[in-house]
């Protein structure tokens, strides 16, 4: 009986503990509660980046065994690689060069202490050369100048060689990886040649060549072309003129600049190696000269008097044998 009693008080209690929430109840009238089904979820397919012809090309030209074979014979067509460069250090460019360094909001006292220190490289192009070391090594030497507390009149700029046209023409720097000193908004410039420097490149080393300035143990860049020299509009042109030039070429296809360039090459180095008027003339004397050809000699007309005799006797010969 006690267990007839309690079953019912058990069933209750089941079901209160297997209910996720307790509900007001259904009153009359109401429709009946039925549960709701999820709802459905959409399968989503990733969606693959169009393939453009260019896109094709300059994949197949840039990878693989058509890469191999081009650096064989000195050409690089390899696709850019991921460069890890500081963040913190500014990239100098032809479009930000005079907002960040020439135009610098600064006050007077700050304009005479400022010193910008940069590194031109060609890691970009060349992920595994002296380049990559340097970089490193300046990225290495920013991070222990603010362990050291900092250097507050220095300034860490870094410019990308294959990425710059017209700052590059205004400085005459032609090779790379060099490193920059820059003062005056612009105007005192000194340039490190970093394959011919005697200086041992590490970040203590670099360090101490900014906070002692060992910089100006070295004399600045003056020259006719240089910045407020009276030539200097004609690099400022030839900058002007190469950075269009440049603007042009970037909007053709990697794979139709490599076909145009690889033409271009082979038609300046046939005229290169393409015999000079002399040596082909001495080239001409050496043939050795044809032989003269016998000349036919006619019959003289006593001979031919004495073939046309003996024809003529044969012929009365044969004539009298059939009589």
């Amino acid at each position: 009986m006690k267990l007839q009693t309690l079953l019912p008080s058990l069933l209750a209690v089941a079901g209160l503990a297997n209910a996720q929430y307790f509900s007001a109840g259904w009153a009359p009238g109401q429709p009946i509660p039925t549960q709701s089904s999820p709802p459905p979820q959409t399968q989503q397919h990733p969606v693959n980046p169009a393939v453009t012809v260019s896109n094709f090309f300059d994949t197949l030209l840039t990878g693989g065994a058509v890469s191999a074979l081009a650096s064989l014979v000195g050409l690089n067509v390899s696709a850019p690689q991921e460069i890890d460069w500081d963040d913190r250090i500014p990239l100098i460019t032809d479009s930000n060069y005079e907002d960040v360094i020439v135009r610098e909001s600064m006050t007077p006292e700050e304009e005479k202490q400022r010193v910008w220190f940069l590194v031109i490289t060609v890691t970009s192009g060349q992920p595994d050369s002296l380049s990559k070391y340097i970089d490193d090594v300046f990225d290495q030497t920013f991070n222990y100048t603010l362990q050291q507390g900092g250097l507050p009149h220095i300034r860490f700029g870094r410019i990308d060689y294959l990425d710059v046209t017209a700052l590059t023409t205004k400085w005459a720097v032609w090779t790379a990886p060099m490193l920059v000193v820059l003062k005056d908004r612009g105007q005192t410039l000194r340039f490190y040649n970093v394959k011919s420097t005697q200086m041992q490149l590490n970040a203590e080393v670099l360090y101490e060549f900014l906070k002692e300035e060992r910089w100006q143990g070295k004399e600045p860049w003056k020259s006719a072309y240089g910045p407020g020299g009276e030539r200097e509009w004609i690099l400022d042109f030839l900058a002007s003129v190469l950075s269009t030039v440049y603007g042009y070429l970037v909007r053709v296809p990697k794979w139709l600049l490599y076909i145009i360039s690889g033409g271009a090459a082979s038609v300046i180095i046939n005229f290169m190696h393409k015999p000079s008027a002399q040596a082909r003339a001495r080239a001409q004397a050496q043939r050795p000269a044809p032989k003269p050809k016998q000349p036919v000699v006619a019959g003289s007309a006593s001979d031919v008097s004495k073939s046309t005799a003996t024809a003529k006797s044969e012929g009365a010969s044969k004539r009298k044998g059939k009589n």
